[in-house]
């Protein structure tokens, strides 16, 4: 289980000029918890012999990750540049995380198919995002973790889709 940072970077800020840079906004409050889980993802996969993982592969593998996706379309989705994307592609094809196969609906394009190995890694990343749901919901509370997770699951729902407020 990944050691929870007892210091707080809530307290009042100070910019470099001295200016109070006041309360984190919604931004830093959500960045903080997901930098959490970004380094218990990598801390996992390392330890259990993905040792060539690198934090930038994690883009190409967020949920619902790459599996059976042209890569233009997940550049649209990562809103990266399709160079990027295939940079990042030809690492993980190179390091047996995943293949780019012709795509049966359109031999022009490709699909993106995870290996054994990059499958491997999945469950690995899946199993670490589970500690860390495990610790937070020690931390909040069952109660109060569910509710988070309820507030989250609204919140990336499509605007027309939030229930009314």
């Amino acid at each position: 289980m990944p050691a929870l940072d007892k210091s707080s970077h809530f307290t009042e800020s100070v910019s470099r000029e001295g200016d109070a840079v006041g309360p984190p906004l919604i931004g830093a409050l959500l960045r903080f918890p997901w930098e959490t889980v970004q380094r218990h993802m990598l801390e996992r996969l390392h330890e259990r012999g993905f040792d060539d993982f690198d934090a930038a592969y994690l883009n190409i593998f967020q949920y619902p990750g790459p599996q059976d996706t042209r890569p233009s379309e997940l550049a649209t989705r990562l809103r990266m540049t399709k160079q990027a994307i295939n940079h990042l592609l030809g690492q993980l094809e190179r390091l047996d995380y995943l293949e780019r196969k012709p795509d049966p609906d359109d031999l022009r394009s490709k699909r993106i198919v995870l290996t054994g190995r990059g499958k491997a890694a999945v469950r690995v990343i899946r199993d670490a995002v589970a500690e860390i749901e495990t610790t937070w919901t020690e931390q909040l509370g069952p109660k109060q973790f569910k509710q988070l997770r309820e507030l989250l699951l609204e919140l990336n729902k499509p605007p027309d889709a939030r229930a009314p407020t």
